[in-house]
């Protein structure tokens, strides 16, 4: 029976996940923090490598959309997580052996680490397939740890563990200390005198009495005496510390390939879904996505950036949901309206979606429709940097003409508030061509921008509005709806605001 991995169907993708590097967009999309939330308290697993890489196919994606749902279901993910718990106490005790200078003692924590392990492949096979998995990738999984586990090759391992394991649980031995000298000889039978000591003494014990007993610190190092009583034990025992060694030095990569490379990608699963379970906890939806590779006929309904919603829950805050919609020719959503009302947090949403949706994982939103792109390009406005010579409208040049370079039909652009440092005229103009460029490509996008004009340029554009309540301009709804751009209404808001409509003047002038 082969397998290859719980991530990938085909299993030379994983041999070279950890030579991924973080994605440029990572920053602009606040995806970074995503990841680093989800995978916190997990440093031992180094999972960032596959967050680094979106999948290309539909059949891929559905393979981990399969086990992912498989991992909502209790029992599995219950057996998971124990055996990902005897995991680490597996890897506790040979990393402690690795640590320690005295011999045996090393060999012992080394046999302890493979009781654990063998204990934990049969524990975990067993309750496995109690478990029942329906995803293709947790049954294949678990025909080849059935198999793994009743082989020839793991069965030796085990009952060569218990047979040591045995034999050393049958030593017995005798240290005489006289003075400076210690001596280790076998066990010759002598009589255990203690208890007869404490019931001699019992009768003379009047009351409750200070107790003179010393807490002796169990530190996992030896000290240089014991570790001689142990090198004389083991002199005095060949039979038994003799397989011990041999044993260490057969097995020293007694670990399965396999479920140790499983230990470790199923955690991309677990990790995610006890991150969103605690958004789930305060009424937020996820969904598993339907993945286009032809249509662009894209759609969510209730979806939020993902990065912000961890930080308002911490918070205790409510995060707000938006929907957006393409069809027909429609490829470039324009996103207009007042400062901080939330159109840049848009635009994150709808990378993060894409994004999400391209490595397999449900996506914020009860229900969503997304396409699965080549590459993501985006542009958010940086502050401008001395070293490299640029103004900040060359700059926001060099890097739009380098993406539209890279771009294709397949790729997903976005842009946030670009050039912003000239002048109207030349921004429109600007903008202009950088549009007609993407437009040409047929790509999908969002451009955010303070220039209305924009989001009628063409059939494929859309006007989306960041909405403000009229009768106070402090207040954001943080709502972006599809409706055609409207700045007179905001500017009625300020207006208002400031009491500097028609009839608060007329009002005015004429007290």
């Amino acid at each position: 029976m082969t397998f290859d991995s719980i991530l990938f169907r085909d299993g030379r993708a994983a041999d070279t996940i950890d030579g991924a590097s973080e994605p440029e967009f990572f920053g602009d999309l606040n995806l970074d923090q995503i990841i680093d939330s989800v995978v916190h308290g997990r440093d031992e697993y180094n999972l960032k490598p596959f967050f680094y890489v979106a999948l290309t196919d539909i059949d891929s994606i559905s393979y981990r959309q399969e086990v992912m749902r498989d991992l909502e279901r209790d029992e599995i993910v219950t057996v998971i997580n124990t055996f990902a718990a005897q995991m680490r106490a597996m890897r506790a005790e040979l990393g402690v052996a690795a640590k320690l200078y005295f011999r045996w003692q090393k060999r012992r924590y080394f046999l302890d680490g493979v009781r654990t392990y063998c204990a934990a492949i049969v524990a975990f096979a067993r309750d496995l397939e109690a478990a029942a998995p329906r995803s293709s990738g947790l049954l294949a999984f678990m025909e080849y740890l059935k198999a793994y586990a009743n082989g020839p090759e793991f069965l030796a391992i085990k009952e060569e563990e218990a047979r040591i394991r045995d034999a050393l649980a049958q030593i017995r031995y005798s240290v005489l200390i006289k003075g400076n000298a210690v001596t280790v000889r076998k066990y010759a039978g002598e009589i255990d005198y203690s208890e007869d000591v404490q019931k001699t003494f019992e009768k003379f014990k009047q009351g409750k009495v200070k107790s003179h007993s010393t807490e002796i610190r169990d530190y996992p190092e030896m000290g240089h005496v014991e570790a001689n009583v142990l090198d004389f034990v083991a002199r005095l025992h060949p039979e038994a510390f003799g397989p011990l060694d041999e044993f260490c030095n057969a097995h020293a990569g007694f670990i399965d390939p396999v479920v140790e490379r499983f230990d470790r990608e199923v955690q991309f699963y677990v990790a995610y879904l006890e991150h969103i379970s605690r958004l789930k906890g305060v009424g937020l939806s996820f969904c598993y996505p339907e993945v286009l590779d032809v249509s662009k006929a894209i759609r969510s309904m209730d979806g939020f950036d993902l990065a912000l919603a961890e930080k308002l829950r911490r918070e205790d805050a409510r995060i707000v949901c938006n929907d957006f919609y393409l069809e027909g020719d429609e490829r470039i959503i324009v996103v207009t309206g007042p400062n901080q009302g939330g159109k840049t947090t848009f635009s994150r949403t709808f990378g993060q979606l894409h994004y999400l949706a391209a490595i397999g994982w449900p996506v914020p939103g009860r229900e969503a429709r997304l396409f699965l792109f080549d590459q993501i390009f985006t542009h958010f406005e940086r502050q401008e940097d001395m070293k490299n010579l640029r103004g900040k409208l060359h700059d926001d040049l060099y890097r739009i003409h380098r993406i539209l370079g890279r771009a294709t039909t397949r790729s997903i652009i976005i842009m946030n508030e670009i050039f912003s440092s000239t002048s109207l005229k030349d921004a429109l103009y600007l903008s202009q061509k950088v549009m007609g460029r993407i437009m040409e490509l047929d790509a999908l996008g969002v451009y955010v921008t303070f220039i209305e004009e924009l989001s009628c340029l063409s059939a494929q554009t859309v006007s989306m509005l960041s909405e403000v309540q009229h009768d106070a301009i402090s207040s954001r709804t943080f709502r972006v709806l599809r409706r055609p751009a409207d700045g007179r209404s905001y500017a009625l808001s300020l207006a208002r605001q400031y009491r500097l409509t028609y009839d608060q003047l007329t009002e005015r002038i004429g007290s």
